[in-house]
C-alpha cells in the first residue's frame, strides 16, 4: 500500500458506498417491463430463480406483494482473486434481483475477513482487495444504476453505529450455546472439527447480526451460508420477531477438477477467475473434468448451465458438418439429451465454452488493460499471498 495516506486508517473515500453505472448493463433491455410493472407474481419467479433453496417462498411471495423494494443482503471476504461464480453469477444473480424491484447491499467484511485470518489478517491488503472486487462488479456489468446495489464495508458502518450494532452481537451471543455457534463455522470455510480462534467464535455472531443491522428482508448467499441465515431465523423466534428474514441460497459452483466440491482460490486451476487471460481460459477448460456422456458432477456442463445460458440464454457449439454441424443450445435440457446420447462430445463442448466465457470476460481484461487504477490494484492483489 505504498505511499497512500488514505490507506493508513478507514478505507478511502473511493471504497465508500459505490453506485455508479457499469461500463457493460448485463442482461438488461429498454424492452423488459419494470418492477414497478410486474405483478407479485412475476416478481416472485425472478427472485426465486436466484436460489437453489428458499426458507420460505409464501414468505417471499407476501413480501414481494407487501414491499415495493425489499432490501435483499449479501457479503463477501475480500480474500484474494475474484472468481468467475463471485463475479457473473453473482452479476446475474444482483441484476436479477434489482430488475423485480429490490435493493441489493453488498457488504465488503473486511473487518469479518481479518478476523477469519485472510491475508494474514492485513486489513490494508483486505481493502484494496475489496476495491478490486468492485471494480470487476463494475466492468462485467453488475447494474448499478439508479442506487439499485449498495457497497457497504463493515468497518466503515460497525464504527459508525457501533450503539446499535454491538448490543445486537451480544444478544445473539447470550441466547445462543457455543456448539450451535460452531456448527456454523462452515461459513468461514471452516469445519466444525478445526481448531477455531477465538474470533472465529464471534464471527458467526456478528455475521447473524448483519442481517438484522442491515435491515435485510433477503439474504441471497451461497448454500455454504445457509447455517447461520437460520440461526438468524431462530434468533427471530427467541426474541419473539414475527417478520424472519427470508433465506435465498444460490448454487455453488464446483471446481473444475474430479471431485472438487468447490472452487479453491488458492489452487488456480479449481476456477476460472476474472481477469485470466484468453489463454488461460482455454487451458483450464482444455483440463477440466468432463467425462463423456455423463452430465452429473461434470463442471463443464454446470459452467453452461449457471453462467452460459442465463448470460447469453444460449450455448453455440460449433463444429465440421462431419462431426454434426453447428448447433445452438436453448435450453440445459436440450444440451443434456446430447451429451448424454454422445452427440456432443467433451472435444467440441469445451472449445464453446472457452469461447462464451472469454466473451463475457472481454469486458473485464479490457477496464484491467486500460484503467490506470484497475490495473494497480490487480498487480498489488495478484502479488498477495492467499491465507486461509
Amino acid at each position: 500500500m505504498e505511499n497512500e495516506a488514505a490507506d493508513q486508517n478507514q478505507p478511502s473515500s473511493e471504497m465508500e458506498s459505490l453506485s455508479v453505472e457499469s461500463q457493460a448493463e448485463a442482461g438488461s433491455s429498454s424492452s423488459c417491463p419494470t418492477a414497478t410493472q410486474m405483478t407479485s407474481e412475476e416478481r416472485f419467479r425472478i427472485v426465486r430463480s436466484v436460489g437453489e433453496e428458499c426458507i420460505q417462498e409464501d414468505e417471499l411471495l407476501n413480501l414481494l406483494t407487501k414491499k415495493p423494494q425489499p432490501i435483499c443482503y449479501d457479503g463477501f471476504e475480500p480474500s484474494g482473486r475474484m472468481h468467475i461464480a463471485q463475479g457473473v453469477m453473482k452479476t446475474i444473480s444482483v441484476n436479477k434481483m434489482t430488475s423485480a424491484g429490490c435493493k441489493v447491499k453488498i457488504w465488503i467484511a473486511d473487518w469479518f475477513a481479518q478476523l477469519n485470518n485472510k491475508m494474514d489478517g492485513d486489513l490494508k491488503k483486505i481493502q484494496t482487495v475489496g476495491r478490486y472486487l468492485i471494480e470487476i462488479w463494475k466492468a462485467v456489468g453488475m447494474d448499478l444504476a439508479d442506487n439499485k446495489v449498495e457497497f457497504l464495508w463493515s468497518s466503515e458502518e460497525i464504527n459508525s453505529r457501533a450503539h446499535e450494532y454491538w448490543p445486537l452481537v451480544m444478544d445473539i451471543a447470550r441466547r445462543n450455546k457455543l456448539p450451535r455457534i460452531i456448527r456454523c463455522s462452515q461459513i468461514m470455510g471452516r469445519s466444525e472439527q478445526d481448531e477455531l480462534s477465538a474470533a472465529q467464535i464471534l464471527y458467526p455472531c456478528m455475521q447473524c447480526a448483519d442481517i438484522f443491522f442491515l435491515k435485510a428482508d433477503i439474504c441471497q448467499l451461497g448454500m455454504d451460508q445457509r447455517k447461520v441465515n437460520v440461526l438468524a431465523r431462530e434468533y427471530c423466534d427467541a426474541i419473539k420477531r414475527k417478520n424472519k428474514p427470508i433465506i435465498l441460497s444460490h448454487h455453488m459452483l464446483p471446481g473444475l477438477q474430479q471431485g472438487q466440491e468447490k472452487m479453491s482460490k488458492s489452487d488456480p486451476s479449481s476456477s476460472v477467475f476474472m481477469e485470466d487471460t484468453e489463454a488461460e481460459v482455454n487451458l483450464k477448460i482444455k483440463k477440466a473434468y468432463c467425462p463423456p456422456k455423463i452430465v452429473e458432477g461434470n463442471p463443464c456442463l454446470e459452467y453452461i448451465k449457471y453462467i452460459i445460458l442465463p448470460w447469453f440464454n444460449e450455448f453455440k457449439v460449433e463444429r465440421s458438418a462431419d462431426n454434426g454441424g453447428e448447433k445452438t443450445f436453448k435450453s440445459f435440457d436440450e444440451l443434456v439429451v446430447d451429451y448424454e446420447s454422445g452427440d456432443l462430445h467433451p472435444a467440441d463442448l469445451k472449445p464453446a465454452l472457452s469461447k462464451s466465457l472469454n466473451k463475457i470476460l472481454q469486458p473485464v481484461r479490457d477496464h484491467f488493460n486500460k484503467d490506470a487504477n484497475a490495473k494497480d490494484l490487480l498487480k498489488r492483489v495478484k502479488g498477495y499471498r492467499v491465507t486461509r
